[in-house]
């Protein structure tokens, strides 16, 4: 037989505090207060349609497809099915308020920073050994070897090993500055010699260069990162006051609070 624990609101907050997580509640609060009281002088609404359309996606990308998936979610996080709507109503609000605030910007941005969403498809083995590295980049070069070997030789994560040590695309942000600049001047298909990082000594084989494109995918992330700018912009300008019942400190606790010696 289980033994039950009795959990307070009390007990809740106490563990916020003493966890160190009360700057990133209040930033979490000052930000949805933003979001609503903007999109109030903005004239911004929300009709039913949309609101149900809202809580279908989360739904869907909280993978609660039947009845009773989403009722033992709900239990989970310990939310009433008002609060469920209203998570959707202000994901949907953030969404209409971005798309409102930013969708003409998003096209000059992307133009001003082409090479910033630049891809690159590589692979990547990573080595402990400098002069190992050297060798078997030379080795690869004279077609001793091939890349999926080393991978196979040399990654031991299962997956990564397995898919020939594939990065997948990614872009210049993705990388350290030191290899973005070697993989985007190279020419593909190449192999770039050892590049040397505090990870260790990273054989790269760039297979291809992608030029950037403004899809919906680019479009949304590019719409999203100047939305969470803009919020971390009107969060600088606040003074946020955590109205908290002040604890005093233990009559044994001003010696933990002194100097270091």
């Amino acid at each position: 037989m289980s033994k039950l624990v009795i959990v307070s609101p009390e007990d809740i907050l106490y563990h916020i505090k003493i966890s160190c997580q009360i700057p990133n509640l209040l930033e979490a609060i000052a930000t949805r207060k933003i979001i609503a009281d903007t999109a109030v002088k903005e004239g911004i609404k929300i009709e039913i349609e949309e609101l149900q359309q809202a809580a279908d996606s989360l739904r869907l990308a909280n993978k609660l497809i039947k009845a009773e998936e989403t009722w033992a979610w709900l239990e989970k996080y310990h939310l009433s099915l008002d609060n469920f709507e209203e998570i959707a109503h202000t994901n949907l609000l953030s969404a209409k308020l971005a798309n409102h605030l930013f969708a003409d910007k998003v096209e000059p941005f992307f133009y001003a920073h082409q090479l910033d969403y630049t891809g690159a498809a590589t692979y990547e083995v990573i080595l402990d050994d400098e002069d190992l590295a050297l060798e078997i980049f030379y080795a690869l070069q004279e077609g001793e070897i091939t890349f999926q070997e080393i991978a196979r030789q040399y990654i031991p994560n299962p997956e990564l090993r397995r898919a020939g040590g594939y990065q997948g695309i990614q872009q210049r942000s993705d990388f350290r500055p030191e290899i973005a600049a070697a993989v985007f001047a190279a020419n593909p298909p190449q192999i770039l010699k050892p590049i040397i990082t505090p990870k260790g000594a990273h054989i790269l084989m760039v297979e291809e260069i992608i030029k950037p494109q403004l899809n919906e995918q680019t479009r949304l992330k590019i719409m999203g990162d100047l939305f969470t700018n803009w919020v971390q912009q009107q969060i600088t300008t606040l003074e946020i006051v955590a109205k908290l019942v002040e604890e005093t400190l233990p009559q044994s606790s001003p010696e933990i609070l002194s100097e270091a010696s």
